[in-house]
């Protein structure tokens, strides 16, 4: 079984993510893309809980790459690295729990087995990988986040002695069924915020954008020369189930370099950064449901706006409809290798 594959899924501040309470202690779950990493030990869950709900609404599988966290987002990507054997697992968070003390994830049967972890509960380190760096690539070049210290777990030397000999590890209850949980609850130590650039919601538009460049849609493409022009924005932005994060200053756009591999959608070109930038914001106000997965790259002396990547053409040109519709501009899909 391969390790989950990162992709950009918006973050919603409600359902999975809204604030609960088990056993008398209150947890607020992470609604916000920044690095997050900590240690402590980490338990599995199997057959017992093997095809009931998440608290995400999905169906847990023991065979997947997924994992239960207290308070990351759902959905969102960890790294999991056993420091005993050196082993790492990349999982997708969409679960609740666990809820022992000093325990800080519940692996899925098979992430508990490549990370070599059955046996019992075992110290782990745990890093989130976010939105920049699933959008450069960066995640896959080692673990993800260095900036973010690493949160030791309470207790995590007295659980290890009481639990080393468990076979299994019951999984924390999805937030809708406390009764699973057994144990005193713990919450978590949190890391404090860290400053991501990470492009995910609208700010005040600019009057007047940098008009957008004829120049090709990336490097990778044929030479025919590909002009887009913005009509005037629809009257309203698309509605949609799963609002963005916190709206970014002026000084958080980030400037990507080194965009992943996969499809992208190319919605504008310019020659100057403020006129990217500021396109930028108008698209993520009108956009909201795109905002995450926007960027700015610097190639061939133009600043391109683009977002992804998608796994697809397919799938890039579904959003590139839904552009089209939404604010009347017709986007390109770029492939990136």
């Amino acid at each position: 079984m391969p390790d989950a594959e990162p992709k950009i899924e918006p973050i919603r501040s409600g359902g999975p993510n809204k604030p609960y309470e088990v056993q008398g202690r209150d947890y607020k779950p992470i609604t916000e893309d920044r690095p997050f990493s900590e240690r402590g030990l980490a338990s599995w869950y199997g057959k017992k809980f093997h095809g009931r709900r998440t608290a995400s609404g999905e169906i847990y599988n023991m065979y997947a790459m997924t994992a239960a966290h207290p308070t990351l987002p759902i959905p969102s990507y960890v790294r999991v690295r056993n420091p005993a054997n050196d082993r790492e697992v990349v999982v997708r968070i969409n679960d609740r729990g666990p809820f022992h003390p000093g325990r800080i994830v519940d692996l899925s049967y098979t992430a508990a087995f490549k990370l070599g972890v059955l046996r019992g509960v075992a110290p782990v380190e745990l890093t989130r990988i976010t939105f920049d760096e699933i959008r450069t690539g960066a995640w896959r070049k080692g673990p993800a986040s260095p900036g973010a210290p690493m949160q030791d777990s309470a207790m995590v030397a007295a659980v290890s002695r009481r639990s080393a000999g468990a076979a299994e590890q019951d999984a924390a209850a999805p937030v809708s069924t406390p009764s699973r949980v057994t144990a005193p609850v713990v919450p978590p130590s949190l890391v404090p915020p860290s400053v991501v650039a990470t492009p995910s919601v609208a700010v005040a538009q600019p009057s007047s954008p940098a008009p957008v460049v004829a120049v090709p849609p990336a490097a990778t493409m044929p030479d025919p020369v590909v002009a887009m022009s913005a009509a005037p924005p629809a009257s309203e932005a698309t509605p949609t189930a799963t609002p963005a994060s916190p709206a970014p200053t002026a000084a958080d756009t980030a400037l990507s370099t080194r965009p992943a591999p996969g499809f992208w959608v190319q919605l504008g070109a310019f020659r100057q950064r403020n006129g990217a930038e500021g396109f930028h914001r108008k698209v993520a106000a009108d956009l909201d449901w795109l905002a995450p997965l926007l960027a700015i790259f610097n190639e061939s002396s133009a600043y391109r706006l683009q977002a992804g990547p998608y796994a697809s053409r397919d799938e890039a040109q579904g959003v590139a409809r839904r552009v089209r519709e939404s604010i009347q501009l017709v986007p390109v899909i770029v492939e990136r290798r």
